[in-house]
C-alpha cells in the first residue's frame, strides 16, 4: 500500500491509544480509585513522556531494520505526545506541587539536582515542539535536523531525572537508560559506517 494511503490509516487509532494512558489516570483521579492522585498523575505522565521519547527514537532504527519507510511518518506525532505528556508532568509540579510560586521554583531547581535535570529536559524538547511542523523545517533547512538532535540529550536528562528522583527502586528507570543505551549506541554504530 503506497505511504500516503497507510499512513493515516495508521496515524488515527495510533493518536486515540497515545491519550489512553492520559484518559485512564484522569478517570482514576476524578472516579476516586487513586490513593495519591498528584503522585498518580506525576508518575504516570513521566513514564509516559519517557515512553513517547524512545519510541521516538525507535523510528529511525526500525526504518533502517527494514520496516517500511513511510514509519518516519509517524515521528512527529509520537515526538509531539512526548512533549504533551511532559507539559503535562511540568505542569502538575508547577501548579500542585510548587502552588505557582515563582520562588519556591527557582530555589527547588536550584536546589534539588533531580528537579534541575527534569526542567532541563523539558527546556531542550520545548524548541522541538515548536518548530515541529513543515513550516519551520522549511526555514530552518539543515539547522532544522541539527536542532533536532536535542532530543537525545532530553531523553538522557528525562532518565537521569528518574533515576535521581527514585533513589532505591531503579528497576524501571534502569529498563529505560538501558533501551535508550541501545537506541544511541545504535545511531552511533550506523554513523560510524556511513564514515567508513
Amino acid at each position: 500500500m503506497p505511504r500516503d494511503r497507510w499512513l493515516p490509516i495508521v496515524k488515527v487509532p495510533l493518536f486515540v491509544l497515545a491519550l489512553v494512558p492520559f484518559a485512564h489516570t484522569a478517570w482514576r483521579v476524578i472516579g476516586g480509585a487513586s490513593i495519591d492522585p498528584v503522585a498518580d498523575m506525576t508518575h504516570a505522565s513521566g513514564d509516559w513522556t519517557l515512553i513517547f521519547l524512545l519510541l521516538t527514537l525507535s523510528i529511525t532504527p526500525l526504518r533502517q531494520l527494514g520496516l517500511p519507510g513511510g514509519i518516519i511518518g509517524l515521528r512527529r506525532m509520537l515526538g509531539l505526545f512526548a512533549y504533551f505528556y511532559a507539559s503535562v508532568h511540568f505542569f502538575i509540579y508547577l501548579a500542585l506541587d510548587r502552588m505557582f510560586d515563582p520562588r519556591s521554583i527557582v530555589h527547588d531547581i536550584g536546589r534539588r539536582p533531580f528537579v534541575t535535570v527534569g526542567f532541563l529536559a523539558f527546556t531542550l524538547l520545548t524548541p522541538l515542539a515548536i518548530t515541529s511542523t513543515h513550516g519551520w523545517m522549511r526555514r530552518l533547512k539543515r539547522n532544522w535536523s541539527r536542532l533536532h538532535r536535542l532530543i537525545y540529550p532530553a531523553a538522557a536528562c528525562g532518565v537521569l531525572h528518574y533515576i535521581w528522583l527514585v533513589k532505591r527502586d531503579l528497576r524501571q528507570p534502569l529498563i529505560y537508560a538501558t533501551l535508550l543505551t541501545v537506541l544511541l549506541v545504535w545511531r552511533l554504530v550506523i554513523a560510524q559506517r556511513r564514515r567508513a
